[in-house]
């Protein structure tokens, strides 16, 4: 019998397809300070499309390098759609304190951003993530997000609840950002 100390773990991982929204720098009171961000994850039919609000923390490396370059795109209000894997998934309860809906409990969805397997600013694409080695056998349910995004789409017009959006801003001031991709 082997006295392993090696602690195995069993991991729980949502992916999908969603739109960014308010990218942030969190300056918790305790603790070091993290990046997050809002994801308006698509479900249902894609002709009758609602959305599921997820408030992540960007734990993965390079989700965070990809989200930090869609600031000024996120900003400038364009529609940035990612292919995403979530982890961690939990609920954080609350009581509303302003608006129409002030003293009502509240439940937000909460995850950690492990990795994105595509962006596109304004229906253009802008990264594809590398393949990866065969070891990871979760990344399938990343390459069928990839894959399905460009088959079930909504229409371009197609906006998450809160989000407005600035038809009239120049594609090509993401472009420059993209190109480091």
């Amino acid at each position: 019998m082997s006295d392993s100390t090696d602690k195995t773990y069993f991991d729980l991982h949502t992916t999908g397809i969603g739109f960014l929204n308010r990218i942030r720098e969190v300056k918790p009171k305790k603790g070091e300070a993290f990046l997050a961000c809002d994801i308006a994850a698509l479900t249902g039919a894609s002709d009758d499309v609602a959305y599921v609000r997820f408030d992540t923390r960007v734990t993965g490396k390079e989700a965070q390098h990809l989200v930090r370059r869609c600031i000024q795109a996120v900003d400038a209000q364009k529609k940035v759609l990612i292919g995403f894997r979530l982890g961690d998934l939990w609920t954080d309860l609350f009581v509303h304190t302003k608006g129409k809906h002030a003293g009502e409990p509240g439940v937000s969805l909460k995850a950690r951003l492990l990795f994105i397997s595509f962006i596109k600013v304004d229906g253009k694409p802008v990264y594809k993530a590398e393949p990866r080695t065969p070891s990871h056998e979760d990344d399938t349910g990343a390459a069928n997000v990839a894959a399905a995004a460009t088959q079930a789409l909504p229409p371009a017009t197609t906006t998450p609840p809160g989000v407005e959006t600035v038809d009239d801003a120049p594609a090509e001031s993401f472009s420059a950002t993209a190109e480091s991709f």
